[in-house]
């Protein structure tokens, strides 16, 4: 496969792929370059709205019927369906249970609690728990 990157401000930004057929890369390349224009995920603190890059988000949660994503600077109120959120996200996304969507790049552990489900440790010492119906989903996404 080859790339290519040509950079000129006066042509109107296209990506233009030739592939032998439809693959999982260009599935996700395609999910993409229509994400990144399709949606924006603004959070609320304090009646301020702030835009919410998902890079930077550990997971999103539902807490007394509210959406929140939990980022460094504390949680943030989004005004979405978590199902609707779920749709927008990339890849490096999962539900792990009924009232969660982790993103897996900031697992820093699993643990194995007493009732042998798992235990998410997330990197900023946040901890959730994956449900028996969601255990298999994240295995396959973590590649087990």
């Amino acid at each position: 496969m080859k790339f290519t990157l040509k950079l000129d401000k006066s042509r109107e930004e296209e990506v233009l792929i030739y592939a032998h057929e439809k693959s999982a890369l260009t599935d996700k390349i395609e999910k993409l370059v229509l994400n990144e224009k399709s949606h924006v995920i603004l959070g609320y603190k304090d009646d301020v709205a702030t835009r919410i890059d998902e890079s930077d988000v550990y997971c999103f949660f539902i807490e007394g019927g509210k959406l929140y994503a939990l980022l460094d600077g504390g949680k943030f109120h989004v005004k979405m369906r978590l199902y609707e959120l779920e749709a927008l996200l990339s890849d490096d996304f999962v539900k792990i249970n009924q009232s969660t969507v982790a993103n897996i790049t900031k697992v820093s552990s699993f643990g194995v609690s007493p009732g042998a489900s798992l235990t998410v440790f997330f990197k900023n010492g946040h901890k959730d728990y994956v449900s028996r119906r969601q255990v298999k989903a994240v295995k396959k996404k973590l590649g087990f």
